[in-house]
């Protein structure tokens, strides 16, 4: 009797030091898990075991919508790929998408609640360069990393900022001198909206036709949403310049290129030569293919380009956003970024901010759908340049490419 009291205490010890085990086992587990994540996330970033969280920051509402949608699809799109094929360094991303409502201190106070509420390890976002220089200082302050697609006017430079589309000097600079060389022009009429972006540009512009010994013959600005162009279409019909040099921007582009037409200005007749550095096929599905037929941009993607990647990512785009879906240079632009931060996350085997920004010069993309694509220490992308003529259909048909990637270089000597 007493042995089998003993075997039944013993029973039930060993019952509750299972148990006990047992239990003790999922707080184990977490902690080791908790060990394993720490050491890639050191900086309280929202990353867990198995997800990590970054932002989309873009105007989906307001006259900037027209020019932004293609950017947040384009970031999805990336996320779930990536998604697909295992996520980064074994994690799955989750996204957080705030409208920044094409209103500049929206997008900062957005920016803020991304970075400090929510913790993000990356933000895509913003497009014109009013809501880029809105949230730059909370990127800084707050020390985030800000993934941003559109060309821009350069003279700025942050380890907070990769800059997946192109600057100044290969945009503008190549795009004049293609004007001057192959359509022989001598005279041009800058046309922009009324912020830092198109100022600044213009401004670029104006000193390289100077340096180029030929002329600005006129220069206007409208607010954002201005739709009444037909003042400044009776200017250059007046001054008759050789390029019409646009720098117009989101909603007001629609309004232009039909009061174009409604002028009896005939683009195709390239006298005047129109060209943008604007419009890109996200625009001229609203403007319409009729309305801008026979204008220029110069912009280093376009939907046509026949290379593998980009026929394998307009697959893919059509598939997700539906076949009547175009993208233009900056959709493709911001496509990029997801891929950069995650090649640049796994080069640095952290989430930290400051691994990732150590991490990010000399990023290759091979996979790019404009090509081959690598940043620079300036955090600037390597990139070619294209002249593209818009057609009936709404697509450009590229008509020069430059011969070598363009080094970036946001502050050229002469032009600040």
């Amino acid at each position: 009797m007493r042995k089998q009291r003993k075997d039944i205490s013993k029973n039930r010890q060993l019952r509750r030091s299972v148990i006990k085990g047992l239990m003790a086992l999922p707080a184990a587990i977490m902690l080791s898990n908790m060990a394993w994540a720490a050491d890639v996330n050191t900086t309280g970033l929202a990353v867990t075991d198995d997800t990590v969280k970054v932002g989309i920051l873009h105007s989906v509402t307001g006259t900037m919508a027209i020019s932004e949608t293609g950017s947040v699809q384009a970031e999805k799109l990336a996320i779930e790929q990536i998604n697909a094929m295992g996520g980064v360094l074994g994690r799955q991303i989750e996204y957080v998408q705030e409208d920044g409502a094409s209103d500049w201190p929206t997008f900062a106070e957005k920016s803020k609640k991304l970075l400090v509420n929510d913790k993000v390890a990356a933000v895509f976002g913003c497009w014109t360069s009013a809501s880029r220089k809105a949230v730059l200082p909370v990127f800084e302050q707050y020390n985030g990393m800000l993934y941003y697609p559109t060309f821009y006017e350069g003279l700025e430079q942050s380890p907070n900022v990769v800059y997946t589309g192109q600057e100044a000097t290969q945009q503008i600079l190549e795009g004049i001198d293609w004007a001057a060389k192959t359509k022989g022009a001598k005279s041009f009429y800058l046309l922009g909206s009324d912020y830092i972006w198109p100022r600044t540009s213009n401004k670029i512009a104006r000193k390289h036709i100077e340096k180029l010994g030929l002329k600005t013959v006129g220069e206007e600005y409208y607010p954002l949403g201005h739709t009444q162009f037909n003042s400044v279409i009776n200017k250059i019909k007046l001054k008759k310049p050789d390029v019409v040099f646009i720098s117009v921007v989101g909603g007001s582009n629609v309004a232009f290129y039909k009061q174009l037409k409604a002028a009896g200005i005939d683009m195709t007749k390239e006298k005047p030569l129109f060209l943008t550095i604007s419009v890109t096929e996200d625009e001229i599905l609203g403007i319409g293919g009729e309305n801008i037929d026979g204008i220029y941009a110069s912009m280093k993607y376009f939907q046509s380009l026949p290379n593998e990647n980009n026929q394998a990512f307009v697959k893919a785009f059509k598939e997700r956003w539906g076949d009547d879906i175009v993208i233009g240079d900056v959709t493709q632009a911001a496509y990029l970024g997801p891929w950069l931060w995650k090649a640049a996350v796994e080069k640095a085997g952290s989430f930290d901010i400051d691994k990732v920004k150590a991490a990010s010069p000399g990023i290759e993309l091979t996979t790019a759908p404009e090509g081959y694509v690598r940043v620079h220490d300036n955090h600037h992308l390597w990139s070619k340049t294209r002249i593209g003529v818009a057609e009936p259909d709404g697509q450009y048909k590229v008509v020069y490419e430059s011969p070598e990637l363009i080094e970036p270089n946001p502050f050229p000597e002469g032009y600040q």
